[in-house]
């Protein structure tokens, strides 16, 4: 994956107004908490999730157990064909809103889990 990213993981200190706080810089935007670090995602809404979205996620399969998965502020629930694909890669995953999904995440981060994210922006 190319682009702008903070190559280390980290604690997500705060979310809102179209962005996050993490690693002491802020992001506009959706993220992709990886184990190759924290990156800007190219999500604005849940419709936009697709096996092109998440391919990063996938490259990484072997080092994550657990992908959280923070649709908005609305609940979503993630399509069939794409539960399979994770199931495939033996990566359990949860969807949940993005606050619900951050505070995991960082609960889980801080214990050593292999935990990853993908977060969509909300205001």
């Amino acid at each position: 994956m190319s682009g702008r990213h903070l190559p280390q993981r980290v604690p997500i200190d705060g979310y809102g107004k179209g962005g996050f706080r993490f690693g002491g810089m802020s992001h506009r935007g959706s993220l992709l908490c990886l184990p190759s670090g924290v990156w800007a995602w190219p999500v604005a809404q849940a419709s936009d999730i697709d096996e092109q979205t998440l391919q990063p996620v996938f490259a990484e399969a072997a080092d994550i157990g657990l992908f959280l998965l923070g649709a908005g502020r609305d609940r979503w629930i993630m399509p069939e064909a794409l539960a399979d694909r994770f199931r495939e890669l033996k990566i359990n995953v949860e969807t949940s809103r993005t606050g619900t999904a951050v505070s995991t995440y960082n609960i889980l981060l801080g214990e050593g889990r292999r935990v990853a994210a993908g977060f969509i922006a909300v205001d």
